[in-house]
């Protein structure tokens, strides 16, 4: 059996994934940025950078699991092209690396973005969804995904193309958007914005592994899948369980939607905290399926449930 070579391979779901994998007898390499593994973890037997390209003896790894990329900055602060530049340039990058020297075919799996898709959501996104990202950390998602299916059509004797689009994924060493919802309950701090009644998907860092795990014991069909957990949950629910994993009260205001949306309207007059996009991002629902990807393992549910996923990350924040 050989390697498994992981790219962007000590952030959150690089470290939970190699452990993950080695725990199963799976041995894995890590390729990042010079100095990343100083002070990170993982379960990795050898490194490489970015430079090491030509060093990394292909022969060796059955399949790449690519998740380097630049993040969504929800600040709007980062410079557009610096999205290409990473999400697209390095994919592209690996992959021409690998069509010149791979001697037998690697299973190259791109981790993507349901961004990648759609900004916003009416019902529930699928695979079938033509993509129409508009912000440039979509677009440049859809660009690398587009580089892997040209490379695994051109060189299938080197390259077999795989495509993930997970949702919002959370676990242990997670610092997403959900830590700044879990801060706020921790100060007591109420939820004003009860009275909005949203659904979301979520990806649990369990089944993210476990995913990657069956793609690389089976047959696994090339091709695009989403990646989320089964169940999904409104904010006020999120909360709901935040608070009890806190042992605090639940404290949601229920304030007249109708006074919410004319309080963001002035915040975009004189550029207060809430405006608009703000309670656009906070309040609507997102619900992405996960038939295909089931469908394609055989699986019948997702190891992980939603509430037990959540329950474990709630646990390792409140350890720090």
């Amino acid at each position: 059996m050989g390697h498994v070579l992981i790219t962007g391979a000590f952030g959150f779901v690089g470290t939970n994934l190699s452990v993950w994998l080695a725990e199963r007898g799976r041995g894995v390499w890590a390729l990042d940025v010079a100095g990343a593994g100083s002070a990170s973890g993982g379960a990795y037997g050898r490194l490489f950078t970015w430079d090491d390209l030509e060093r990394v003896p292909w022969g060796e790894v059955d399949a790449v699991v690519h998740l380097a990329g630049k993040a969504h900055d929800t600040q709007h602060t980062s410079d557009p092209q610096s999205y290409f530049d990473i999400n697209a340039g390095l994919t592209e990058k690996i992959v021409r690396r690998i069509a010149d020297a791979a001697p037998r075919p690697i299973r190259f799996i791109l981790f993507s973005s349901v961004k990648a898709s759609a900004d916003a959501v009416d019902g529930v996104l699928t695979e079938d969804a033509a993509p129409d990202p508009h912000t440039p950390y979509g677009k440049s998602k859809l660009e690398a995904e587009r580089i892997v299916r040209e490379a695994a059509a051109a060189r299938p004797e080197a390259l077999c193309g795989l495509i993930l689009r997970p949702c919002m994924i959370h676990g242990p060493g997670n610092k997403g958007n959900l830590n700044l919802l879990y801060t706020l309950v921790r100060k007591g701090a109420p939820w004003p914005l009860g009275a909005f009644d949203n659904q979301r998907s979520f990806a649990s860092i369990g089944n993210v592994c476990a995913v990657v795990e069956g793609v690389l014991a089976g047959n696994a069909t090339s091709g695009i899948y989403q990646v989320a957990d089964d169940e999904t949950l409104s904010t006020n629910e999120l909360i709901t369980l935040m608070a009890g994993a806190l042992g605090r009260p639940v404290r949601i205001w229920r304030v007249p939607a109708a006074w919410i949306r004319l309080s963001a309207r002035l915040g975009d007059t004189l550029r207060l905290p809430l405006n608009s996009e703000r309670l656009r991002k906070l309040t609507e629902s997102y619900v992405v399926s996960n038939r295909k990807l089931k469908a394609m393992l055989g699986w019948k549910s997702m190891p992980v449930t939603t509430g037990d996923g959540l329950r474990l990350t709630l646990e390792t924040m409140a350890l720090t």
